[in-house]
């Protein structure tokens, strides 16, 4: 992970994070049949006014790597998170920064914002067979599945839940 700065992102940052969001969504095969979910992770202004934007750059080229979506309870992008917790969404890597470094570093700093917030967890939804790098990334890190949290948004679409308890030492 060194040479990686992550960062909110700025408006100058926003069509590489569109860019690179659908990019990382269509290479795992998320996006197909996805009803307009493209346009929705190509959308980083709105996603800004309703949470935090956080990029990862290169430090060295300034190249933005990944990106991600922190949220809380009560905004437009919370699905999982009630009061206490806190939840990411839209973690992606530009396909040709993959392996990088860039997703961990997005994840740990989402944990960190997290834990400055006082909240109690975090937790996230994945799509159900996709992604498998991401989700051993997430086990990793200590992600634990709660499949009262699973939850389906469109027919076919099967998200699970995971969680990360912050109370423990």
């Amino acid at each position: 992970m060194t040479g990686l700065l992550v960062r909110r992102a700025a408006p100058t940052d926003f069509a590489a994070v569109a860019r690179l969001t659908v990019a990382a969504y269509e290479a795992d095969g998320q996006l197909k049949g996805e009803h307009g979910y493209g346009a929705v992770l190509a959308d980083v202004a709105v996603r800004t006014e309703h949470g935090e934007v956080l990029v990862a750059v290169d430090e060295t080229g300034g190249d933005v790597l990944g990106a991600v979506t922190f949220v809380l309870p009560g905004s437009r992008y919370a699905e999982l998170c009630g009061p206490g917790e806190a939840e990411f969404r839209m973690l992606a890597v530009d396909p040709a920064a993959q392996g990088r470094g860039a997703g961990e570093a997005l994840v740990r700093a989402c944990v960190a914002r997290a834990t400055e917030l006082g909240c109690s967890a975090v937790v996230i939804c994945v799509r159900g067979g996709f992604a498998p790098a991401a989700q051993r990334l997430y086990e990793r890190l200590g992600f634990v599945r709660t499949p009262e949290r699973d939850w389906s948004p469109l027919a076919g679409v099967e998200l699970l839940g995971l969680r990360l308890d912050l109370t423990r030492a």
